[in-house]
């Protein structure tokens, strides 16, 4: 238990030194709001008309498939090096694993959120 007591410093301490530069940014730096800096900015470039898109939700939710399968496959990277040692125990929670990967893909393939459109 007294270990955890030695790591609360250090918990304060990286509290203190995120609100310590918050609070001296807050009062430091300077604050001149005006029509060109509050303006809309993308790239160097003025825009022209709204600067309000609305993207069509399929998107996001392409973004977000693809998302959970680049991590999950990360998961199985660390799987994958280790095959050997873990046995045939490993190998049946890798393939649980792969199928419940498999499931999701398939549900996501059949309410359509994998079309481009």
């Amino acid at each position: 238990m007294m270990d955890y007591f030695l790591v609360l410093p250090f918990i304060i301490l990286a509290g203190l030194f995120v609100f310590g530069g918050l609070a001296a940014s807050f009062l430091l730096a300077p604050n001149r709001p005006n029509a060109v800096k509050n303006a809309t900015y993308e790239c160097g470039e003025s825009t022209i008309g709204s600067s309000w898109v609305q993207f069509n939700v399929g998107y996001y939710l392409f973004a977000l498939l693809f998302l959970v399968f680049d991590v999950e496959a990360a998961f199985l990277y660390p799987w994958a090096v280790v095959f050997r040692d873990v046995g045939m125990a490993g190998l049946i929670e890798g393939l649980i694993f792969i199928f419940v990967l498999l499931i999701g893909l398939v549900y996501a393939w059949r309410k359509g959120a994998l079309e481009w459109v």
